[in-house]
């Protein structure tokens, strides 16, 4: 069955926009960073560009999009199991404008699996879309404007001034470049709490036959 839902489609559906700017409202009341339509954007297009990259279907491509567009509405429902929730939300939604069943499934496996608490790579979709995720570290995330009361996840974004996602020259390995002001957070404390993304991201490289490296301040770290 061919399908006329494209990413442009989803993203000025007025009904998905809304739960994407509710899901970040409520991250917002829990002191979380910006979850909002700068970070699902960014998202959306890192993932589609690792699978058009990689030489996946443009259709493929459109589909990584799609997915990391709508990959946090589960935040909405709740932080805890904001994955699953996410997966069974976007269901619905995409059941209802007739999308088809296979590319649906897609979609939902790729969003329930990108959370590292319970995230797995199970297709070339949930493999780029964790990355992309897990990636975006950035100052702009912060949305505390007192330097004083930062906790460690304000201050690591905070200190990253700037974060780079690109492929090697041979496309054999996709890079995270951070340039980190080590006066605000050290490179260590970066690692204390993106670890497990990392490896992560490692995982989700290896499922997509790529190697996982990391540079911070010009130096390889992974």
């Amino acid at each position: 069955m061919a399908s006329f839902v494209t990413y442009e489609y989803i993203h000025k559906n007025p009904t998905i926009m809304t739960y994407i700017q509710k899901a970040d409202d409520a991250l917002k009341a829990l002191g979380y960073t910006e979850h909002s339509f700068a970070h699902v954007e960014m998202v959306a297009q890192k993932t589609g560009m690792i699978l058009h990259t990689l030489g996946y279907s443009e259709r493929d491509v459109e589909l990584g999009k799609i997915a990391g567009i709508m990959h946090d509405i589960g935040n909405i429902v709740n932080r805890i199991d904001h994955a699953q929730s996410g997966a069974v939300m976007a269901f619905r939604l995409l059941d209802n404008i007739n999308m088809p069943p296979e590319e649906i499934c897609t979609i939902i496996s790729a969003i329930g699996n990108h959370d590292e608490s319970t995230a797995e790579p199970i297709n070339p979709i949930s493999a780029s879309l964790i990355i992309a995720d897990k990636t975006d570290v950035r100052r702009s995330r912060v949305r505390n404007t007192d330097f004083i009361t930062f906790d460690i996840h304000d201050r690591v974004n905070y200190a990253v001034e700037k974060s780079n996602l690109y492929f090697s020259d041979d496309n054999k390995s996709i890079v995270l470049d951070l340039t980190i002001d080590t006066e605000i957070s050290s490179v260590m404390e970066y690692f204390e709490i993106f670890l497990e993304r990392m490896i992560l991201c490692k995982k989700a490289c290896e499922y997509l036959k790529v190697k996982f490296k990391m540079i911070a301040n010009g130096t390889k770290v992974i």
